[in-house]
This record gives structure tokens, sequence and C-alpha cells, in this order.
């Protein structure tokens, strides 16, 4: 287990960095229930810088 645990922790890592990715990347959509809009970046951003750094 103790060979695990870095590995997992590269994983966990990965797959948080994926969808962080994959949020920033999505953009405005339009269908026939609706719109999806897309996640506004720059007050995202803004809204980071103002939070504390661990």
């Amino acid at each position: 287990n103790d060979q695990m645990s870095p590995l997992f922790q590269a994983v966990a890592e990965a797959t948080e960095e994926a969808v962080i990715n994959s949020m920033f990347a999505a953009q405005t959509v339009k269908g026939h229930q609706g719109t999806i809009e897309a996640l506004p970046v720059d007050k995202v951003r803004a809204l980071l810088k103002k939070m504390p750094t661990p």
C-alpha cells in the first residue's frame, strides 16, 4: 500500500486537472431544452485571487 499512495495521489491530481481544464474550455451550448452557459472564466479567476492560499 505504501507504493500505491504516490500513484493514487498522481491519478487524483491528474483527474482534478482534467476536470478543471474541461470546465474552463467549455463553451455556451444551445439546444432544444434550453441554453447552458459557459463558465465565466474572468469571474472565476477574480474569485480565486481573493481566496487565501494554503
